[in-house]
């Protein structure tokens, strides 16, 4: 497992940038209902938050990159929405989808509490190659953001 960090953490931390980038320049700033949800999260930095429509997740065009991803199942042409700290992709046919929303807000606010794109990548690795996505505990803690938020809101 370390030497996967060692050799991938830096590249793909460096591709997450680049994209939160692209989707802070083209994207849109949170709805207030988007904004009230980021509060019940915990997001500190809601205003820095941008969402952008896709019609497909991108993956990382570098031939290094593409098997250490695909073997760990990140990042497929599955992928509905996946946040880059303050940007996140949402798939065009789930746009405006609270839930998935609220989801990746959660990621966005584990990357403040967690210090930044390196060292929530890092933990997502590790917990990803370890127990899986199903049970990894960020991702765990998304979906009970999830139901959580929709149960209190009576959505």
């Amino acid at each position: 497992m370390q030497e996967l960090l060692t050799l991938y953490l830096t590249p793909i931390s460096n591709w997450v940038a680049y994209q939160e980038q692209l989707i802070l320049e083209k994207g849109v700033p949170l709805t207030e209902q988007q904004k009230q949800d980021a509060t019940l999260v915990g997001v500190k930095n809601i205003d820095q938050v941008h969402l952008l429509k896709v019609s497909k997740v991108p993956t990382p065009d570098i031939p290094t990159l593409q098997p250490i991803l695909q073997s760990f199942g990140f990042l497929s042409s599955n992928t509905i929405g996946v946040s880059f700290r303050y940007g996140i992709y949402i798939q065009e046919k789930y746009w405006g989808q609270r839930s998935i929303i609220i989801h990746e807000l959660t990621h966005t606010m584990q990357y403040e509490r967690l210090g930044g794109i390196e060292d929530f990548l890092k933990q997502y690795i590790i917990e990803f190659t370890t127990v899986g996505y199903e049970n990894s505990p960020l991702e765990l803690e998304a979906r009970q953001m999830e139901k959580d938020i929709l149960r209190n809101s009576g959505k």
